[in-house]
């Protein structure tokens, strides 16, 4: 049911879904890009949620209190806190911490922005990668066309990721 509403909301709005998600796993890091506006989080998650992909962010730990708390949730945020815990401590790395996830969360489609902002960018950022080589999950590709009003992901978009030598 939220699959079709979320499909239609956005046919309201112009965009076309690629409807190509055909692959089982229950765990991967998605990328998703570019990320130009704060409009992408909404459209990428109604085109998932019209794909049937339950993606979850990471997000930081205070955006999950009250005010904002109720929304980032149902947005499938999961909060990080990198504070030191003891004194003695240093401070967790996002790439741990994220990683971590995937030995709690069994079934996690892990979003992330590999441009770490939303300015144009040359080079993504490579910390997706280092999460999905730490967990030992794969990486899947998605896209957002805003001058196509086009979105998806690619049937051959899991990238296997392995610290094997070549």
């Amino acid at each position: 049911m939220f699959e079709k509403l979320a499909e239609q909301s956005l046919g309201l709005m112009g965009w076309e879904i690629d409807n190509h998600w055909d692959l089982d796993i229950d765990q991967c890091v998605m990328i998703a890009a570019p990320h130009t506006s704060n409009w992408d989080a909404l459209y990428a998650r109604l085109a998932l949620k019209a794909l049937g992909v339950n993606v979850r962010l990471t997000i930081k730990d205070s955006y999950m209190k009250f005010p904002f708390g109720p929304f980032v949730r149902a947005m499938g945020g999961i909060g990080i806190d990198r504070s030191v815990k003891q004194q003695d401590q240093q401070r967790p790395s996002m790439v741990q911490l994220m990683s971590d996830l995937f030995k709690t969360h069994p079934k996690l489609v892990m979003l992330v922005t590999p441009e770490g902002t939303r300015a144009k960018q040359e080079q993504w950022k490579t910390g997706f990668y280092h999460v999905a080589v730490a967990a030992g999950v794969p990486i899947a590709l998605a896209y957002m066309d805003y001058a196509k009003k086009k979105q998806g992901l690619e049937k051959l978009s899991i990238l296997r990721v392995t610290t094997k030598k070549i």
